[in-house]
């Protein structure tokens, strides 16, 4: 069953954007499948907001007390490891 759109949302792009919209033949689709993807993968924590609140920040140093932030040997990207996880675990991140 194909869901259907209920709302419309507009907003401002500069020059450059919008010339580069002008060649997307399913414009709509484009944006909404860019959006639905930024939101994917926007951050747990700040929301895509890119700083955390005090309390937030509050929370996280409690959380890395038993996680720290490292790169992964493969596609170096960074990930959160539990300092308290079983080393065996680890072995293949």
């Amino acid at each position: 069953m194909k869901k259907h759109k209920t709302e419309i949302i507009t907003f401002k792009v500069d020059e450059a954007v919008s010339e580069a919209l002008k060649e997307i033949p399913n414009k709509s689709e484009f944006i909404r499948s860019a959006v639905t993807s930024a939101l994917a993968a926007t951050c747990p924590l700040c929301q895509g907001a890119g700083y955390l609140t005090p309390s937030q920040k509050e929370h996280w140093d409690n959380f890395s007390k038993k996680h720290t932030v490292s790169e992964c040997r493969d596609c170096h990207e960074k990930h959160i490891i539990c300092s308290e996880a079983d080393n065996s675990e680890l072995a293949n991140i």
